[in-house]
């Protein structure tokens, strides 16, 4: 696999990522922050959400990640969101003055909750972006066969339920 064939597997992780700590940075501005103060604290949580988002996309199209599952998405980002926090607190903010271990414990369970929603949003979105990529890049063509096959099980499934 070339570097762009990975770069556009990475493509809707990375965006939902960056979209994540960009409204994160919109609730800052509603907590009352300074608007300059809101802009790079959003920028330092939509950096690191952006590449762990984007690396989600990467593991996914190498096989670590299945289509349809959570498990695993759900551990990845028991470490990556807290980690994310961490770099985002360390530069702008005040959230560690508790401890770091408590820190990062409380961002571990709140992960969970922006797991789901990361994993709902890339299920929505990947399969449409490699439907576009798939005629130039195999790696999103085998791809979207995993997310077809899926969806068929899918679909096996709940007409069996009737």
């Amino acid at each position: 696999m070339n570097g762009r064939h990975s770069l556009e597997l990475a493509l809707p992780g990375a965006t939902i990522g960056a979209v994540a700590g960009a409204m994160a940075g919109g609730l800052t501005l509603l907590a009352g922050q300074p608007a300059g103060m809101a802009a790079l604290s959003a920028l330092a949580l939509a950096a690191p959400l952006a590449l762990f988002g984007g690396l989600y996309g990467v593991l996914l199209g190498h096989g670590v990640f299945r289509p349809g599952t959570f498990g695993p998405v759900g551990l990845y980002w028991m470490a990556a969101f807290p980690l994310s926090r961490l770099v985002q607190e360390t530069l702008f903010g005040v959230g560690t003055a508790d401890g770091v271990l408590t820190f990062l414990a409380y961002q571990a369970m709140v992960s969970l909750g922006f797991a789901i929603g990361f994993v709902w949003m890339h299920e929505r979105l990947m399969p449409h972006w490699l439907m576009r990529r798939a005629p130039d890049n195999p790696v999103a063509k085998e791809l979207l066969g995993h997310y077809l096959r899926f969806a068929r099980m899918t679909q096996a499934r709940k007409g069996a339920r009737r």
